[in-house]
């Protein structure tokens, strides 16, 4: 599965290498060091417990799960297992092994093994991710994640569907009501997508500074929506509303394709958070201190 792993490697700063695998696949001139930088550091950093985890941030539960998923095929987990690169890479290598394997039941094996990395680690959180970024980026990347889906579209056809929801979006977690938890809390959980049902990334913030008239420092994502909601809550409320009705509706066009229970669980995500919000936009002032 060749195709992965070159796709594998552009989620990883440019090499030659990759520039050479571009050129293969006709994606373009290789974007720069500063380019890459800029998307999967500072807007939509590659790592699968960002979008499954319960805090939002690298590492955690949401990475141990599939650093299980290495020790399960009795290998050692590499130091960042949920990194985007390294999840295509450990599934090129499953395809590879089903397809090398003599022993029928073995090769049944693999298949299975296959199958569950694709809708519980890849799936699960990509639909989302890769929705944003063909939302938020042109050229080569554009390119290269829409290539991605495809690709992921094709595994589907080869590995069969998924009728139960992927384990880490079977867990009922949502927004943090700041009237029972804090507004630090409240605030780091629109900021996270298995909580929220929506990615928002420091230039959604920017793009909603620059909307709503407020002014903006650029920080870390918690202090920018913290410094727009203590400028202007009600507006903060009224444009974090709009979002969710945007990312109800991409839910809602890709729940009838491929990905429907995926789908159809971030969607419920989205709906419970645009009832909180809505909510408490009633009492804007009380919600953040």
């Amino acid at each position: 599965m060749e195709l992965f792993r070159a796709l594998a490697i552009f989620a990883e700063p440019p090499t030659m290498k990759a520039a050479r695998a571009a050129e293969a696949l006709e994606l373009g001139e290789l974007p720069t060091a500063d380019e890459y930088t800029e998307l999967f550091d500072f807007q939509l950093y590659p790592y699968a417990s960002v979008y499954l985890g319960a805090e939002g941030m690298i590492g955690g539960e949401a990475r141990d799960r599939v650093a299980g998923f290495w020790r399960g095929l009795g290998e050692v987990p590499p130091a960042e297992p949920d990194h985007l690169s390294v999840m295509l890479a450990l599934y090129a290598r499953l395809v590879e092994l089903e397809a090398e394997e003599q022993d029928e039941k073995r090769r049944e094996s693999w298949h299975s093994a296959r199958k569950a990395f694709l809708w519980e680690h890849l799936l699960s959180w990509l639909i989302v991710y890769l929705t944003k970024l063909l939302g938020t980026v042109v050229g080569f990347y554009s390119r290269w994640g829409a290539m991605l889906l495809r690709a992921l579209m094709g595994e589907i056809m080869a590995v069969g569907e998924q009728e139960r929801r992927p384990l880490q979006l079977r867990e009922s977690l949502a927004l943090i009501d700041p009237r029972s938890g804090t507004g630090a809390e409240f605030l780091q959980s629109i900021l996270t997508p298995v909580r929220s049902g929506m990615i928002i990334t420091r230039a959604d913030l920017t793009g909603a500074a620059r909307k709503l008239n407020l002014g903006l420092r650029r920080a870390e994502r918690k202090f920018m929506l913290k410094s727009l909601f203590a400028q202007d809550a009600n507006a903060v409320f009224d444009w974090l509303i709009a979002e969710t009705a945007t990312w109800v509706q991409h839910h809602q066009g890709s729940k009838g394709g491929m990905f429907g229970e995926i789908s159809r669980a971030w969607e419920e995500k989205t709906h419970s958070a645009a009832a909180l919000l809505k909510e408490l936009k009633l009492s804007a002032s009380e919600v953040i201190s």
